[in-house]
This record gives C-alpha cells, structure tokens and sequence, in this order.
C-alpha cells in the first residue's frame, strides 16, 4: 500500500491534523463504522477535499499507525539508545513515551487496529512496533545481568510496563492537576519501583553512648 509523505513531517501540518482527527473517530467509532464522509465532516472539508490528501479510509489508517511509530521511533528509541544506564534509559523510554500518548487526548496512542490492514501493512506496522518492544525488554535484560531487576519474568515487565504507558491517556486530562511530562514521571516511578531491586539503605552509625550523656550535660 503507498502512502503520501508522512504526517510527522513540518510541511504537513494540515496532513497531520487529518491523521489525529481521523484516529479520534476511528477509536470512538471503530475503524469498520467510520466512513470517509465522517471524517471530512468533522474536519470541516468536503469528501473531494479529503481525497486531495487520502486514496482510501485504508491508507489513512496505515499514516496515522505511521504516525504515531515515527514519534516514538524519533522522540523515544533514538534518544533512549544513547543512554547507557539501562536504568536511566528504562526511566527515560517510559516518560518519554507518555508524553507522547497524552498528545490529542491519546487518539493516535490508543488506536488498535491494525487487524484492519492489508496483510503487508500489518507487517510492516508490527515490525516497527517489535523495535520498540525489544527495546524495553533488552534494557531490561541488561538491569536483570547487572542484578538490579526483581525475579519477573522480562517479557511478561516489557509488556506491563508498555501498558502502562498505553493506558495513560485512559485517564490523563489535559486541564487536570498533573502536566503531562509529571503525569509520565509517576508512571516511570511506579514502574521501576515494580521491577528493580530496592536500593539498600544508608547504614545510620549510633552516636557512642558518651557522647549522648554530654550532650545532655550540656
């Protein structure tokens, strides 16, 4: 299936707007329920409009799971493999990535339907989203090697801790009390306290009992 220049691109803006648009009513409605029509009148363009930018309600679909990969991929993968602490890199996937999903009330994070792509898009979709999978369990394969992971099992944590992520936009609210870089700071706090060891505590040496008595004579 081809695709017009993704929507993550600058030039775009107009392009993306109709992907984070589209992935709104995909969600609530379901991508089989949704027709083109719908999506042009919630942006406010003509059918013929749309398909100045779209071939089909298919293609649409594949650019806004695009979308939301090359974010991740961009702001997430890239940035997180350059971090060596597999600590600091776990810390950093999981508000990185929460930020990201909290973007147009979660629509394009939420959206999960890529059962609804030709067999071809489905493959490319889920080899990017495997990238990004094996990211999270390898760091935290490494934490496990240097002794700093819980005994869980690392597949069963990479699939938690994603989900985690992924359910953020559930109940994140833009006018609520957290922000959205603090709202995947607790998310990242939770997690990690999940899977890695505690941290032993600093041992507190006990004044000599000499010392206590004349302090008080004092």
């Amino acid at each position: 299936m081809a695709t017009k220049p993704l929507a993550h691109t600058r030039l775009n803006s107009r392009r993306a707007e109709i992907c984070r648009a589209a992935a709104r009513i995909f969600r609530q409605r379901g991508f089989d329920a949704t027709s083109v029509s719908d999506i042009a009148r919630a942006l406010k363009m003509t059918k013929a409009g749309l398909y100045h930018y779209i071939t089909s309600k298919e293609e649409l679909l594949l650019e806004i799971m695009m979308f939301g990969l090359d974010n991740v991929r961009d702001e997430v993968i890239i940035p997180a493999r350059a971090i060596r602490d597999p600590e600091e890199r776990l810390r950093q996937i999981i508000i990185l990535h929460g930020k990201i999903t909290t973007r147009a009330e979660g629509s394009v994070a939420q959206l999960d339907e890529v059962r609804a792509l030709p067999p071809l898009a489905q493959k490319k979709v889920r080899e990017l989203q495997r990238k990004y999978f094996d990211l999270v369990r390898d760091t935290l394969k490494e934490l496990k090697a240097a002794g700093r992971l819980r005994d869980v099992d690392v597949t069963v944590a990479a699939f938690s801790t994603i989900g985690m992520i992924l359910w953020l936009p559930r109940w994140f609210r833009q006018e609520g009390r957290l922000n959205p870089e603090e709202a995947a700071t607790e998310i990242a706090d939770l997690a990690l306290a999940g899977v890695l060891t505690p941290k032993p505590r600093a041992r507190v040496t006990p004044l000599h009992p000499g010392i206590k008595r004349s302090a008080k004579k004092r």
